[in-house]
C-alpha cells in the first residue's frame, strides 16, 4: 500500500505558531524523509465557509497567506501538492455519500465539535454545514487514499469519526477506502500550544496568538505581555512551572544550543526552572530568553515569506497545478466508490444487470 499524507489548514488569517509547532514543523519533516509516495496539503476553504458563509472575502482572500506561511516554512511544491479544498468538487460527492453513514447523535457526542460549537457561541443555532465537518474532513482524507494525518492532539476526535466512517462504507460496500492514522508532535508541549492570555487554546479569534510572519518588536511586545504563574508576585517567590504559559512555550521552541547562545548561565531549561520553582528568578528575565529564542525560530520562517511575497503569480500557479493533480487523484477515488456503492449506472450497462 501507498503510504500517503493529508493535512491542511482553514484559511481564515495568516498561520501562528500554534499551528506551526502543532502540525507544520512536523510536515516539513515528513517530507523531507523520503518515506511518503504522495503528500497533499489542503488549504480548506469550503470548510472555512461554514462558519463565514457571510463573509466569503476574509477566506479568499488568506487562501494566499496560508500558501505563503506553508512555503514561508519549508513546504517545497516539488515534493508536496498544495490544493485548494474548493476547486476538488470530487469532495462535496463523497461527503454527500459519507452523511449516511453517520447519525446526528454521533456528531453531537463529537468532543471536538462541541468544543468548537462553543466557542463560536453556535449553541442556539448551528450551521449544518459546521455541524458536517467531520463528515466533510473524512472525505477530504479518504478521497487521497491518506494513510497519514499529522495534526494536533484537538483533531484525535476527527480521525477516530474517520475510521469510523471507513469501517461502515467498507463493511456495507466491499473494501474500498483506506484507514488513516494520526501523526501527532513528537514534542509533548507541541500537542496544544496555550494562548499567550493563558487560554487553553491559541486560536485566531480570541485574539491570542504570535504568528509565524509578525515583525521582531510585535513578537518581542507578546511575550513581555504573556501570562505567567499569577502567584510569582515577587522575584523571590517560589514559582509554578506547570500550566505556565512561558515554559511551555519554552517546552516547545528552545533547543540546547540556545543556552549558550542566550543565557550561558544556565546549561539546560531544567536548570532554568528549578531556579524559578526554588525562587529567586523574576518572570521578565525567562520571558526575554522566550524572546531570543523565538526570534531565532521565526527570523527564517519571516525571511522566506517575504521571499515569496515577491513571487505572488508562481504562488497562485503552485495552487492551480497542485488543485488540478487533487482532483484528479480524488476523481480515480470516487469511481471506485461509485462502483462499490454499485450507482455507476453508465458504465458497462450497469443499469440493465
Amino acid at each position: 500500500m501507498k503510504k500517503v499524507i493529508l493535512t491542511g489548514d482553514r484559511p481564515t488569517g495568516r498561520l501562528h505558531v500554534g499551528h506551526y509547532v502543532g502540525s507544520l514543523k512536523e510536515r516539513v519533516r515528513l517530507q523531507n524523509t523520503g518515506e511518503y509516495d504522495e503528500i497533499f496539503i489542503m488549504i480548506a476553504d469550503a470548510q472555512a465557509l461554514t462558519d463565514n458563509a457571510d463573509n466569503p472575502e476574509k477566506v479568499r482572500q488568506n487562501i494566499l497567506q496560508v500558501a505563503l506561511d506553508y512555503l514561508a516554512c519549508g513546504l517545497d511544491p516539488n515534493k508536496v501538492h498544495i490544493f485548494i479544498q474548493s476547486m476538488v468538487p470530487q469532495l462535496t460527492e463523497l461527503s454527500f455519500y459519507y452523511q449516511n453513514l453517520v447519525t446526528v447523535s454521533r456528531l453531537q457526542r463529537n468532543p471536538t465539535v462541541k468544543s468548537e460549537i462553543q466557542m463560536r457561541n453556535f449553541e442556539a443555532s448551528i450551521p449544518v454545514g459546521f455541524f458536517c465537518y467531520p463528515i466533510s474532513q473524512a472525505a477530504d482524507i479518504t478521497a487521497f487514499k491518506a494513510t497519514t494525518v499529522p495534526a494536533g492532539e484537538d483533531q484525535k476526535p476527527m480521525i477516530e469519526q474517520c475510521c469510523e466512517i471507513v469501517h461502515k462504507f467498507n463493511s456495507v460496500y466491499g473494501e474500498t477506502l483506506v484507514e488513516p492514522q494520526i501523526v501527532l508532535p513528537q514534542n509533548a508541549a507541541c500537542l496544544r500550544l496555550p494562548g499567550i492570555d493563558g487560554k487553553a487554546k491559541m486560536s485566531k479569534s480570541l485574539g491570542n496568538c504570535i504568528y509565524l510572519s509578525e515583525e521582531p518588536e510585535e513578537i518581542e511586545k507578546k511575550v513581555k505581555s504573556m501570562f505567567t504563574d499569577p502567584n510569582h508576585l515577587r522575584v523571590q517567590d517560589p514559582g509554578k512551572v506547570e500550566g505556565n504559559p512561558v515554559f511551555i512555550y519554552l517546552d516547545a521552541f528552545c533547543r540546547p544550543e540556545h543556552f549558550a547562545e542566550f543565557w550561558p548561565e544556565y546549561q539546560n531549561l531544567d536548570e532554568v526552572k528549578a531556579h524559578y520553582q526554588r525562587g529567586g528568578l523574576g518572570d521578565m528575565k525567562v520571558k526575554k530568553f522566550l524572546n531570543s529564542v523565538m526570534q531565532a525560530e521565526l527570523e527564517p520562517i519571516r525571511t522566506r515569506r517575504k521571499e515569496w511575497e515577491q513571487r505572488l503569480p508562481e504562488v497562485v500557479e503552485i495552487l492551480k497545478e497542485g488543485s488540478a493533480y487533487a482532483e484528479k487523484t480524488a476523481a480515480a477515488t470516487l469511481d471506485e466508490v461509485r462502483k462499490a456503492m454499485r450507482i455507476d449506472y453508465f458504465e458497462n450497462g450497469n443499469l440493465l444487470k
